[in-house]
């Protein structure tokens, strides 16, 4: 018969270890434990979290029957309580600018008068600090009357901001396996002092793997945008990508459509469609999701993430900034709409 902590050994693979309490195994092969949920019984992913911890505990030896008691996690302080919208960034494959669309977009919504944080949750690609200047930043930790750690987030450009990389070396690469990765991710959730926010921005790793399910299963999400570039593989992965969250319950707020073409900086007037053009717009009328906006490629975009200065603020008159602002824009009338 398994201990009790081969069951949660087993239960940390599709979920984070502070979810799981009072595990017991009896005798009759009947294993029971209690699922903290964010939102308790009222959470949207309560019964497909559920069904994938059962299935987790049932293939081990000796398991016959599953009991699952759900409860609330308790929120701590630093946390999530005081923000009001959480939104997602994210792409099928890597290197269509994920990330940069996540950074101007937080730097865009910032200069709206928005309070806004950003959470890099690209874990093994971390990059937002460099792209908003705070690479050399640390991240100060302090304690509060509970005991607990709270940390600190940089701040540039009217954005907060958390990011794996103030915690390792430069050219140190994160070797982990998916429950060392939830973990710092649920402790970016809950235990940096984010205050009051009105949109916090998660830039997700490419793909479709444990950072995306672990962001539903934490917290309450306003909704995703898709990345990609007008290429067919970036539409596939893009599909694939939109699918999933659809599937976790997260609505999609729609597809961003970057590199859609290249503007030459010396010929500003005439442009190339070097990665293909009208996937994005395709794309999201086939599967039913808005198309938010098309970024052009300019190299003062490029510049802008290497320098740490964002293009909607370097160079706010080119066409990269403005379509970033507009799509900026269009997100928020989004969002109230439909809150």
């Amino acid at each position: 018969m398994p201990t009790p902590d081969e069951v949660l050994s087993a239960l940390t693979k599709v979920c984070d270890r502070q979810m799981i309490t009072d595990v017991v195994v009896k005798e009759n092969g009947i294993a029971s434990f209690t699922l903290l949920l964010v939102d308790g019984v009222n959470n949207p992913q309560r019964d497909r979290i559920i069904s994938e911890c059962k299935t987790a505990v049932k293939s081990l030896a000796g398991i016959k029957d599953v009991w699952v008691k759900v409860g609330t996690l308790p929120k701590q302080q630093g946390g999530i309580g005081q923000i009001k919208q959480i939104i997602a960034v994210s792409s099928g494959k890597g290197g269509v600018g994920k990330t940069t669309i996540a950074v101007n977009l937080a730097v865009s919504l910032a200069d709206m008068g928005a309070k806004v944080g950003i959470m890099d949750a690209d874990i093994y690609g971390p990059n937002v600090p460099v792209m908003l200047g705070v690479q050399d930043s640390k991240l100060q930790v302090w304690r509060n009357e509970q005991g607990m750690d709270v940390i600190e987030p940089a701040f540039n450009y009217g954005v907060k901001i958390v990011s794996m990389a103030f915690l390792i070396d430069r050219d140190q690469p994160v070797i982990w396996r998916g429950p060392m990765l939830n973990g710092v991710i649920n402790q970016f959730f809950n235990q940096v002092n984010w205050g009051e926010l009105d949109y916090l921005v998660v830039d997700l790793p490419p793909g479709t793997g444990d950072a995306q399910i672990t962001l539903v299963q934490t917290a309450p999400m306003a909704g995703a945008i898709i990345v990609t570039t007008p290429q067919n593989v970036a539409l596939l992965d893009a599909r694939k990508g939109l699918k999933m969250f659809q599937n976790l319950g997260v609505r999609v707020l729609g597809i961003v459509e970057n590199m859609s073409y290249f503007i030459p900086p010396d010929l500003p007037d005439r442009s190339y469609d070097i990665f293909g053009s009208g996937g994005g717009k395709k794309t999201a009328t086939e599967l039913g999701v808005p198309l938010l906006g098309c970024v052009p490629l300019e190299i003062d975009l490029r510049t802008g993430g290497d320098r740490g200065v964002p293009i909607v603020l370097s160079q706010p008159e080119s066409a990269s900034a403005k379509a970033l602002r507009s799509i900026a824009k269009d997100l928020v009338a989004k969002l109230r709409e439909e809150t």
